[in-house]
């Protein structure tokens, strides 16, 4: 590249001249720049000189970058992060404000730049102009370079422009924990942009703050998170030259944006100027492979679907930062397994992630696959899917699912079965074959008798393992009835068949059922018999003839009768004929009897070989007679010999009987053995009365008989003994040892006989 007239020859970079050099010189074992600016009237006898603040010259000042052939360890992003150039009274339509120099170390391939300002444009040679003639645009200029590998941004300070409204924030959205208004200060500074996993040297310088009004002897501090809070020590700010450096490898996925502040203080550490918001920009790098995280992927596509239909959506995560082609993910398939009948039945979006099927529906059959199950090896790769991108992987399993296309069909036309009268079960097993998937609703059989089972004597069940159609009698059949049978059944699925396919012929069978006969026993009728009878009927009368009945009408057979049980013994039976007598008087209250029902039990049996059995129940209704006496209770009572009160006691009656042979009761005093002067009985109610005395008693012990009468006709009596004992009582002390051995007092007895009445 040839030198400009009026330009200094090739020097060494030094540390004045670096500030206006379009490049970092550390990078570069010798790192050599050329700066030339327009002819001067009176050059210095050093060497091009640093235009002043005032100095027009600095508006059309180039330079531009010589990297020594030694500079191996390339860094991707700008050379140079930070320019300094006088405001100048106009910059000129396409006139070239300096050179920007930027690589991605790849080659810059799809490099773009953009400029803060809309009034000015980077060339793809990295020249910096501007679009129009503009006379003012701000303290400040950013410019942004990208390519699919690298990003980076420059800063363009206009020393003595005019402070525009305008932010990085707005031109490249950065984000910003709060919006920080501008306001006049002499501390400059810039966002600071550092990728991330940079290796050694450490630390190493990544920006600068300027304050073109620092007072002597004033230094820099930096606080902030990352500086003097956690995590601490990763960045500090050179005191007197304002530079900041990074002491060690940055990682963008754990803190992305570090919001520093920068200040100016004193010899004595009060603060000057600021605190000055500071940002640092993490720039991503691709260190993140896309992840599979919400597996497994299991996905399911019905038989015979058309072509592109979609199965299922795989999607991956990548933690690199997803406004760059670091995340920008796609795509693709790596492996099918089984690769029948085509190695390529699906397709992935590469974008998207949707897989979606790619052969015709012919070749999506269910029942023809060597496996209706695929595995497929998904990748996905960031930085777009180029070659330098990282990949991650996942398998999908792709269940290729059944829909009803075969109807099930009876593997024979006809099935036989027998059943021999009176039994109930299952007789044959229908057999069908059905080529849909055993699992599903398209391969389950349902049956249906359609034919030949007006009774309902048989049923239909499917067997759920082997899918047989299991045929039931529910009800006996009848030899004598009928001795064939013949049914048509339908088979169908318990899914509807799909549109072009339908049940046919072999959807339908028939079943031929014979009846066998066998000996079956005498059946009674009616079964029950209930016959009503007194229960004093004597002995040898005759209840009732039996009848019972053989259903094996074509063999011609006899019955004889027997008793089977008859709990009290009251009962024969003429085994010819059936005629059922009496052997003994029959008795209602006997602990046989239910509620008033005697039950017996009669067989017939016949004369086959071998001999049936049936079996019949007799229900004898007794009704009542008043064959019973009634009976009192209690039959002791206590009285006290000096007792006030002469009650003696309460007495109830009861009867075996039924109502009316019951109640109301007559109590009397048998007055042939007892004086009349003595006792008294008084009648409480129906069931209950009142013995006591007329006169006081010596301590004795005295039988009282009683007399008790019920309402039957005839009436029946009983007369019972009421033992009254006369006992001592003395100061709260009852003896009734003179008086026998019973020892129960009269409040007692009377307490006793009151809780009675009160229970009746």
């Amino acid at each position: 590249m040839k030198t400009p007239p009026g330009a200094s020859s090739r020097t060494k970079c030094s540390r004045e001249l670096r500030s206006f050099c379009a490049f970092s010189c550390p990078r570069a074992k010798q790192p050599t720049c050329t700066a030339w600016f327009p002819q001067q009237e009176h050059p210095s006898e050093n060497g091009p000189q640093m235009p002043g603040r005032d100095s027009p010259a600095a508006s059309t000042m180039q330079v531009l970058l010589l990297t020594s052939a030694e500079d191996l360890d390339c860094t991707p992003g700008f050379q140079q992060k930070v320019f300094h150039i006088n405001q100048p009274a106009e910059f000129i339509e396409d006139q070239s404000i300096l050179n920007l120099t930027f690589s991605d170390c790849k080659g810059n391939d799809k490099l773009r730049y953009e400029v803060s300002s809309p009034y000015f444009k980077v060339n793809s040679d990295g020249g910096l102009v501007a679009l129009r003639n503009i006379t003012a645009v701000g303290k400040t200029l950013f410019v942004h370079a990208r390519t699919p590998h690298a990003e980076d941004m420059a800063e363009l300070v206009i020393v003595g422009g005019k402070d525009i409204q305008g932010s990085l924030q707005d031109i490249f959205k950065f984000a910003r924990t709060s919006p920080v208004p501008r306001q006049k200060r002499s501390i400059v500074v810039s966002p600071i942009l550092i990728p991330e996993n940079q290796r050694q040297p450490f630390p190493r310088d990544v920006g600068k703050v300027v304050d073109s009004d620092r007072p002597e002897r004033s230094k820099f501090r930096l606080t902030g998170k990352g500086v003097d809070q956690e995590p601490k020590g990763i960045f500090r700010i050179n005191e007197n030259t304002g530079s900041v450096s990074v002491t060690r490898t940055l990682d963008r996925e754990v803190i992305a944006v570090y919001q520093l502040f920068v200040e100016t203080t004193d010899v004595n550490g009060k603060t000057l100027e600021g605190p000055v918001p500071l940002e640092v920009i993490v720039i991503d790098q691709n260190d993140n492979r896309p992840i599979f995280r919400e597996g497994p992927y299991i996905g399911h596509v019905m038989e015979g679907s058309p072509t592109g239909t979609t199965v299922m959506r795989m999607t991956a995560f990548d933690a690199d930062d997803p406004a760059t082609d670091n995340a920008l993910l796609r795509y693709n398939i790596r492996q099918q397994t089984p690769d029948k009948p085509s190695p390529n039945m699906f397709y992935i979006d590469p974008e998207k992630g949707d897989i979606v099927t790619v052969v015709s529906p012919a070749l999506l059959d269910r029942e023809t696959l060597e496996n209706p199950k695929y595995e497929l090896i998904i990748e996905a790769q960031d930085m777009a899917g180029l070659d330098v991108g990282l990949t991650g992987t996942a398998t999908a399993t792709i269940m290729i699912d059944d829909k009803n296309d075969h109807s099930p069909k009876f593997t024979k036309k006809e099935f036989q079965a027998t059943v021999e009268e009176g039994a109930v079960g299952v007789i044959v097993n229908l057999t069908v074959e059905d080529k849909d998937d055993p699992t599903t609703g398209a391969w389950r059989a349902a049956y249906t008798i359609i034919n030949g089972n007006p009774g309902q004597s048989f049923e239909i069940h499917t067997n759920p393992q082997t899918n047989e159609g299991m045929l039931s009698v529910v009800k006996p059949l009848d030899y004598e009835i009928s001795a064939f049978h013949t049914l048509l059944i339908k088979v169908e699925n318990e899914d509807p068949l799909v549109p072009d396919v339908s049940y046919g012929p072999s959807s339908t069978a028939t079943v031929h059922i014979t009846v066998l006969d066998v000996n079956e026993g005498p059946v009674f009728y009616p079964d029950p018999m209930m016959v009503t009878r007194q229960e004093d009927l004597s002995v040898g009368s005759v209840l009732l003839t039996v009848n019972a009945t053989d259903p094996d009408s074509l063999q011609h057979q006899t019955i004889r009768y027997s008793v089977y049980k008859d709990p009290a013994g009251w009962l024969n039976i003429n085994p010819i004929n059936g005629t059922v007598d009496t052997t003994a008087v029959l008795d209602r209250e006997s602990p046989f009897v239910d509620n008033s029902v005697y039950t017996a039990l009669f067989l017939a049996i016949d004369s086959g070989n071998p001999p049936a059995t049936g079996t019949g129940t007799l229900l004898i209704t007794l009704e009542d007679v008043n064959d019973n006496a009634p009976f009192i209770y209690p039959t002791v009572a206590e009285v006290c010999d000096d007792a006030k009160n002469l009650s003696v006691v309460i007495l109830g009656a009861s009867d075996k009987d039924l109502h009316p042979n019951t109640d109301p009761f007559k109590f009397e005093i048998h007055k042939q053995a007892v004086p009349d002067k003595v006792w008294k009985i008084s009648k409480i109610n129906n069931t209950h009365a009142l013995v006591s005395l007329l006169q006081n008693l010596n301590k004795a012990n005295y039988n009282l008989p009683i007399m008790v009468t019920d309402s039957g006709k005839p009436p029946m009596t009983n007369i019972t003994d009421l033992r009254v004992q006369v006992c001592s009582c003395r100061n709260s002390k009852v003896d009734c040892n003179a008086a026998g051995a019973l020892r129960f007092s009269l409040p007692s007895v009377l307490l006793l006989s009151l809780f009675s009445l009160a229970c009746l």
